[in-house]
């Protein structure tokens, strides 16, 4: 359809809007006509993705002042489903322009060389490192010079030298044919407008021989709308990079953003183990053998370098020369706090730099040889550190620029290998930047096996608001969003930043295809929960056992159970089958578990929907915070219930969860309580909104804990959630759970007119454009 929304022509692919779907484009309208930012929580299965994708374009294309839109997502399925997304609505809005011709829009996605490459040796390793470390060994500068026997760049030499300055080429050296493609191509390797998945972008890449990768990455600047994720914009290692050169007028999109403070925080943490310090200490002896070859071979090389740092390393571009395809990561602290000034004398000759990396290695080691926790401030590290290895803080904030120079200096291209000595250089850059905001922790060991030593210390990002304050200073409208974003107002005080939009939408149905119950006893009303201290108990254990024994007979097709930790599932599952409980369960379903192993839960997960699918019926065991709680739908008869085992708390005993609490009562104000339940409830939210994904779907939700019949609780669920939540579903016992299951699923086998969801939970292209001559301001909460 296409309508009017306060002046503004709207393109949306399908017949009929959601209400919630219309209320959503008027805030977010809102909030980019005051270009500031927005905050909007929108219920699970009502088309948030397409909502947005719908208003931004039709808003760019009514104001081509507007930037492009950058659309954050979590995974590379998201990113491939919000680009799919994209082409059909393009393709859509596309028959509206007969007369004239449409709207040209280029829309591509931007994800690692591990995703994109199709060099066939390349693209076979392992992991995301060494798939850029072999990109590198084919594309960098230095790689292609000797191949071709071009002179470097740098180099200084005289008319009667310059022949003898121009090294022969070295025909063996391997280079990367795509991206040689690529470069030939010269001002024809682009993507004509369209939109372009990265499956689209590696088979452009096969047929004309080019690389995908620098493609992409090379297109951004000239993309209508970039779909990648979260790390290009929040990472300031990654957002330097890619990100750079957005313009302020870009519109940027957070979505499934419910975790975003979570991701903020490991952007700026870093953590180092015995082993790393190790393997970091044998790159300095490596580093210091390619030094002295590099004396022997080209001393000049060193001599350039050294008059770069004298004169400043940003000044003189030496960590950007090259081009994209030798780039390492940027420096880990944010760009408003990088030093634009000379490094420092004691650092700017490699060894002096490398015996700076070799005396604070030691002094790291030293730290690590503790018998009890260790809990420090930057301020204090940087002290201690000055009294025993007289080094000062200011030289370290200039370490991974240092580093990175010198490595490019070395034309060292195994970047996979250095690995240990970049996280060291992350840890002395961030803790020599910052005072304020951070802890540095030092655990001996494990606290789960505390027999085992395993010494670690962390360098901890306590306040969200430092990875995101770059973002929202850059751009001028951010949109943070999510099914489960309550208690909203929380996340302007955690990030921050003041939103010119705030509303968190209701769900409209036709009939009650949610069920929420909060289950508080079990069949013999002793009352269940996960607490420490009854998380043991027999009679908890057998409850829930029962419970879910007696629900697998009543509920047809797929249950999704979850738990507050892996441990905890480890220990019931093992007590359930020692008490018979999980054969009596297999006599109605098959159970299957997620595991840490990310391979043995995809096959765990691939073999329960083939038991769906085949009438079956199946149980999934999984976790609060684990990857099937993040990223897995169990949409239709995947999912026709799902069980919340247990409030899931994060482990409170955690020293940088106490840091991080204490931190944000002391600048924020926030309760720690508050904060650990709105923690936790976000977290059960997400788990149970698996189970809805559109508004034909139907699902019911068990909250198993006593806890959440306290109002503590239920008010920071989702408005969708506990709008569904009646008080007479508060507190259920296991036989009144049973009723209620039967009702709900006999109520839900009817057949279904969805016709007669118009007007009610579907608007028409008529009645959308009548609400908008009436004036839907007073409806907009919903």
């Amino acid at each position: 359809m296409r309508f009017l929304l306060e002046g503004l022509t709207v393109y949306f692919p399908y017949e009929y809007i959601y209400p919630e779907q219309y209320k959503y484009m008027l805030e977010l309208k809102h909030a980019l006509d005051a270009k500031g930012h927005c905050l909007l929580e929108m219920p699970t299965g009502t088309g948030k993705t397409i909502t947005l994708l719908s208003l931004i374009t039709s808003y760019q294309l009514a104001h081509p002042e507007t930037g492009k839109l950058i659309y954050c997502t979590r995974t590379v399925p998201e990113m491939e489903k919000v680009l799919a997304e994209v082409k059909d609505l393009i393709e859509y809005r596309s028959r509206y322009f007969t007369d004239a011709p449409a709207p040209k829009l280029l829309a591509l996605g931007l994800s690692s060389r591990k995703n994109l490459c199709i060099h066939p040796r390349v693209a076979e390793e392992g992991s995301r490192e060494s798939v850029d470390a072999r990109c590198m060994r084919l594309t960098a500068s230095w790689v292609r010079e000797r191949a071709r026997g071009a002179a470097r760049p740098g180099a200084e030499t005289t008319d009667a030298g310059a022949a003898a300055a121009v090294p022969a080429a070295v025909p063996d050296i391997e280079l990367c044919e795509f991206f040689e493609g690529l470069e030939g191509a010269g001002a024809d390797g682009r993507l004509d407008a369209g939109v372009y998945t990265m499956h689209d972008l590696r088979a452009l890449g096969r047929k004309r021989r080019w690389c995908p990768y620098f493609l992409a990455r090379h297109m951004v600047a000239y993309a209508n709308v970039v779909v990648w994720n979260y790390q290009y914009l929040l990472d300031p290692k990654v957002a330097a990079m890619v990100s750079r050169e957005m313009e302020r007028e870009c519109i940027v999109v957070f979505d499934e953003a419910h975790n975003i403070d979570n991701v903020c925080i490991e952007a700026l943490s870093v953590e180092l183990r015995q082993q790393g310090l190790d393997a970091a200490g044998r790159n300095v002896a490596r580093l210091r053998s390619e030094i002295e070859r590099v004396k022997s071979t080209d001393a000049d090389r060193l001599k350039r370098e050294y008059q770069r740092l004298v004169q400043g390393l940003a000044s003189q571009g030496a960590l950007r020369g090259g081009g994209e395809s030798e780039q390492w990561l940027a420096n880990p602290a944010l760009p408003a706090d990088i030093l634009q000034e000379a490094v420092p004398g004691n650092i700017r000759r490699a060894e002096h730099f490398l015996a700076f990396l070799q005396r604070f290695l030691s002094f790291l080691r030293t730290r690590l040889n503790v018998n009890q926790v260790v809990s420090d401030t930057p301020t204090s590290f940087l002290t201690h550190l000055q009294s025993v290895v007289a080094i000062e803080g200011k030289t370290l904030r200039f370490c991974y620029d240092r580093l990175t120079s010198l490595m490019k200096t070395l034309e060292i291209s195994a970047t996979d290998d250095f690995g240990p000595i970049h996280r060291v250089a992350d840890f002395a850059t961030l803790v020599g930047t910052y005072t304020k905001g951070f802890a540095i922790i030092v655990e001996p060991y494990d606290e789960r096996m505390p027999g085992v030593p395993d010494p670690v210390i962390q360098l901890a990002c306590l306040d969200a608001s430092l990875a995101i304050k770059p973002v929202f200073a850059k751009f001028q409208s951010v949109v943070i969003t999510s099914g489960t974003l309550s208690p909203i107002d929380l996340y302007p005080r955690i990030l921050d930043f003041k939103p010119v939009c705030l509303a968190s939408l209701a769900m409209t149905l036709t009939r009650q295809c949610l069920c929420p119950v909060v289950l508080t006893r079990g069949g013999d009303q002793l009352p269940v929960s996960t607490k420490f201290d009854m998380r043991d108990d027999p009679a908890v254990t057998r409850n829930y056992g029962r419970m879910l024994v007696d629900l697998a007979a009543v509920v047809p097709d797929g249950i999704i159970c979850f738990f507050v930790s892996y441990s905890y599932m480890d220990s019931i599952v093992s007590r359930w089958n020692d008490m018979g409980i999980l054969s009596a369960l297999m006599t109605h379903k098959l159970v299957f578990i997620e595991t840490v192993d990310v391979v043995e839960t995809t096959l765990a997960l691939d073999n329960y929907r083939r038991a769906c699918d085949c009438g079956r019926g199946a149980i999934f065991f999984s976790v609060a915070r684990g990857k099937v709680a993040e990223g897995i739908d169990f949409d239709r008869h995947y999912g026709r219930c799902v069980v919340m085992f247990g409030v899931p708390y994060q482990y409170t005993l955690g020293r940088i969860l106490r840091a991080r609490l204490e931190y944000l009562r002391e600048t924020f104000q926030i309760k720690e309580s508050d904060f650990l339940a709105f923690d936790a409830v976000r977290q059960a939210a997400q788990c149970v909104g698996r189970v809805i994904r559109s508004k034909a779907d139907y699902g019911l939700m068990v909250f198993a804990d006593k806890r959440y019949q306290r109002h503590d609780k239920r008010d920071k669920l989702p408005g969708w959630i506990s709008s569904q939540l009646r008080d007479a579903h508060l507190n259920l016992s296991t036989d009144m759970l049973l009723c209620i299951a039967r009702e709900f699923m006999r109520a839900m086998a009817q057949p279904f007119d969805g016709g007669s969801a118009e007007g009610a939970s579907l608007l028409s292209e008529a009645a959308v454009n009548a609400l908008d001559t009436a004036g839907a301001g007073p409806m907009v909460l919903g």
